[in-house]
This record gives C-alpha cells, structure tokens and sequence, in this order.
C-alpha cells in the first residue's frame, strides 16, 4: 500500500508565524505564553495565554481582507493554509481538481464572535447576520473552501483537542483508499470568551505559565494558533521536497468521563498502541513523543501511566504546550508540524518551568534542546470525551 508523505507545511502560534519562527523558539526555550494585549475578556489581566502577536485587524491587512468579512479564527486558518499550499507548490489547478481534499478541525470554530452572534440574534429586521452565518464550527473548513476554490471533499473534525489529529488521520486514510490524491489536512483555534470561561469553570486553568509533567503543575493555558499539512502518496510527490512519512495513526474512546482519562490511562494507551500496531512498529521503535501534556492534575498523570503501562522504558517525551498554550483543535495539527521539525532537523525541544516529577509516575520529560538520532516520532492528541488520537511520523 501506498506510503503518505507530508510535502507542505504551514504554521502560525504565539511563538511564530512561519514554521522557521516556531522552530527558533523551540530551540530557544522561548514561550509564547504571556499577558494577552488583542483579546476583549475581564480574564486577560488576570491569567496568562498563548495569544498571537497580531491584532485580529492587522491579521485581515496582512492577507488582503477588509475589516469584519472574516473571523480571527478564518485568518489564521487562512494564513497557515497560504503557508502549506505554497511550500508543496500547489497550483491553482492543483486547488480545484476534483481530487484535492480539505480535511479542518476545530474547536472554537466562529465562537470567537459569541458576543456579537447574541447581539444580532436578539435584534430585530437583520437577515443574513455575518456573525450568524459564521459561528459554525465548519464555518473557517467553509472559508478556506471558497478561498481556494477547493474541488473535491471537504470535512470538519470537532472532537475536541484530537479534532485537527483526527483530520490528518482522515486525510491519510482518504489518501490510502484512493478517494484524493492531494489533502490539505489540520486545524484552527483562537482565544474566545466562549471557551475560557467554559475553562475557567472547570477549574483548571493556570494563574501562571503551565508546567506540563510537573509535580505542582496548576493547570493549563488556553492558546490560539493554526497548521496545516499537504499530504500526498509517495508515488505523486515523485520530485517534490518531504518532511516525512504518516506512518501511523489511530484512534480511540476512553469512555470514562466527559473531561477526564481513567486512571490507567485506557484511551491514551489504545490510541498509542493502535498507532504502533497499524505502523508495524514496536514500542522500542519510538525515538521521541510530543505528549499532549496540558499540565492538568488529570492528563499528565494518566498520559504517564499509558506510557508506562506500553514501553518498557518510556521514550524522551516533551509537551510543547508549554510554549503555545493549549490551542485546542489546532494542537494535533501544531504539534504534528512540530514532530516533523524534530524529525527533518534530528532534535527534541524541552517542556518549560519543570521541575520535579509527578510522584506516582516519577517520568521525567526532556528539560534541555538536544540533537539526536530520530527515526519515529509520535504525537498524542487527547481531547474532551475521551476522544484520543496519536499519530507517528517517520523519517523517510
């Protein structure tokens, strides 16, 4: 069966614009989690996010588009599409072929307008309302659609965070079964009052920038961010440039709580070793995991005892998180650009402000940028629900 390679990629987070300004804070040891300056909520001055440097105003400038025609979350979206389309070279005809795909997933989707999606539901003599029109959760997939004139089928995952995991996996598997031969595949989220204060009262948002992994790790930090991946099979990317192979993926459903993992951690260890059985790889195969690693009492403790329970030594593992945020439905698709960054530069980014290691697990992520040699590199994505995705990535 035909291999799936990544031949684009495009990304925008907090820690950069362009996949380059990503990896530079990475290696750097840089975070993008800080005082948010752009987004309207009471909770802006009081907690910490992973916000884009960019107004949502000076966003619309920079791609051409007038004030209030698009959402933030349309913009970025947008901007890290633009970015992935152009680095695998995609024509315009490529764009409107019946056999190109575009596979979103989100979260927030259009609720970063919840305030004034209210306003026009509640006033009287407005028909065809832009922030009615726009509040879906498919309305930034719908977007680019029209943007791109995309010819063939169109989709969008919202399974929580494993939504844009799980659009790279439907991208793949549409690839392998010979429904597309090209698939812009991956997710978008921005900052929205709608989620942080759903957030907010689960209790677990942090007052201080996470500690993914850490014994006294306080919760998460809401962030905001866009990637998107061009995948294709080996045999159509004859010539062209490829970061890696999709050589994994699963999928599975803790079924346990709708915000936690059971204890022993049964949906992160079936979707990791769902992913190894369908790579035919072992467990000794993985070089480096990019965990979900939210800095949440309940992921880090459990994402750590599904590792346990699957290798016999845990592999070096990190959460990037700790210098995006947590962006939601864009964090499959960010963190996948991110493993295929340590895959093409043979290197591993460390987890931030860690410091000693969750008692009943004792597992220790990686603290210090490193080289290393780095043939499979894993992702975990695990969402609301349950919902849990990993995927691996190969070095070809």
């Amino acid at each position: 069966m035909s291999r799936i390679v990544v031949t684009g990629i495009g990304i925008i987070t907090a820690i950069g614009e362009t996949a380059d300004e990503n990896r530079d804070a990475l290696i750097h040891a840089k975070t993008g989690i800080g005082k948010a300056r752009f987004f309207n909520s009471r909770y802006a001055a009081q907690l910490p996010f992973g916000e884009i440097g960019l107004s949502t105003e000076q966003l619309a400038e920079k791609l051409g588009f007038e004030n209030n025609t698009a959402t933030r979350t349309d913009l970025l979206a947008l901007h890290a599409a633009k970015l992935a389309i152009t680095d695998a070279n995609l024509s315009k005809e490529d764009l409107r072929a019946s056999d190109t795909a575009l596979i979103g997933g989100s979260t927030v989707g259009g609720m970063c307008l919840t305030d004034e999606m209210y306003a026009d539901a509640n006033a009287t003599g407005i028909s065809n309302s832009p922030y009615l029109t726009s509040y879906s959760n498919s309305a930034n997939t719908s977007f680019l659609q029209r943007h791109f004139n995309i010819g063939g089928l169109v989709n969008t995952f919202n399974t929580a965070c494993s939504s844009s995991a799980n659009a790279i996996m439907y991208g793949a598997r549409l690839l392998k079964n010979g429904m597309a031969k090209k698939v812009i595949a991956g997710g978008v989220d921005s900052l929205s009052k709608y989620t942080v204060n759903g957030f907010n009262a689960l209790m677990i948002l942090s007052g201080e920038p996470c500690r993914p992994f850490d014994s006294e790790r306080k919760g998460l930090n809401l962030g905001e961010g866009a990637a998107f991946l061009i995948l294709e099979r080996e045999e159509d990317a004859t010539g062209k440039k490829v970061y890696a192979e999709v050589k994994g993926y699963s999928n599975s459903n803790d079924a346990f709580h709708p915000s936690s993992t059971s204890a022993e951690g049964e949906g992160p260890y079936l979707s990791m070793k769902g992913a190894l059985d369908m790579a035919g790889l072992s467990p000794a195969d993985i070089n480096f995991i990019n965990a979900h690693g939210t800095a949440t009492e309940n992921n880090d403790e459990t994402e750590s005892a599904a590792m346990l329970r699957l290798f016999d030594q845990a592999p070096a593992f990190a959460s990037t998180k700790s210098y995006t945020g947590h962006t939601l439905g864009a964090a499959g698709a960010v963190e996948a650009v991110y493993s295929i960054l340590s895959l093409q530069h043979q290197e591993v980014y460390p987890s931030l402000h860690f410091k000693d290691p969750i008692g009943a697990t004792g597992l220790k992520p990686v603290t210090q940028y490193a080289q290393r040699a780095l043939n499979h590199v894993m992702s975990n994505s695990f969402g609301f629900g349950g919902n849990c995705t990993s995927l691996i990535f190969s070095k070809l």
